[in-house]
């Protein structure tokens, strides 16, 4: 299990970090593979050992957008939090992938058991959700807003 204090981890107290990494199970993921699809059950997570996976968007009548580039440390998946766990984006395999891989539910009803705990995972996604909004945002900007518009302020 990983060890890592930086990305996703390094945001958790350490107690809160030892007990979140207890649930993990390390997994390989092959070049290319398809993680996940939008709007699929969102029953596991991963945090990225090694290697990368790229987050996308469906749009109707063209090939996924990548919005999103993750790598070591990086947490991915986070819909499983939330309900209906279903994800928001899909996310493929950039290379070969090593992650911990995480059961949604187990990891859920420790947070409902330990709200301390809970607190701590829920911010920690909380803060990746706010910085993978923006980066969506603008990188969706940039593909399908109009020319010279960039992308503007707001908190929506």
């Amino acid at each position: 299990m990983t060890t890592s204090q930086h990305g996703f981890l390094g945001g958790l107290p350490p107690a809160h970090r030892d007990r979140l990494t207890a649930f993990a199970q390390e997994v390989e993921i092959s070049a290319g593979a398809r993680i996940f699809e939008e709007g699929g059950a969102a029953d596991r997570f991963w945090i990225i050992r090694s290697g990368g996976a790229a987050l996308d968007v469906h749009v109707p009548g063209r090939p996924p957008p990548v919005v999103e580039t993750l790598g070591e440390g990086d947490l991915l998946g986070w819909s499983w939090l939330f309900e209906p766990y279903r994800w928001h984006l899909g996310a493929q395999a950039r290379g070969r992938l090593r992650a911990d891989e995480f059961d949604a539910s187990r990891v859920r009803a420790a947070c409902g058991q330990d709200p301390a705990f809970g607190l701590a995972v829920t911010g920690a996604v909380a803060a990746v959700i706010a910085r993978r909004l923006k980066a969506t945002r603008t990188r969706l900007l940039d593909l399908y807003g109009p020319p010279g518009g960039g992308a503007g302020g707001g908190d929506g």
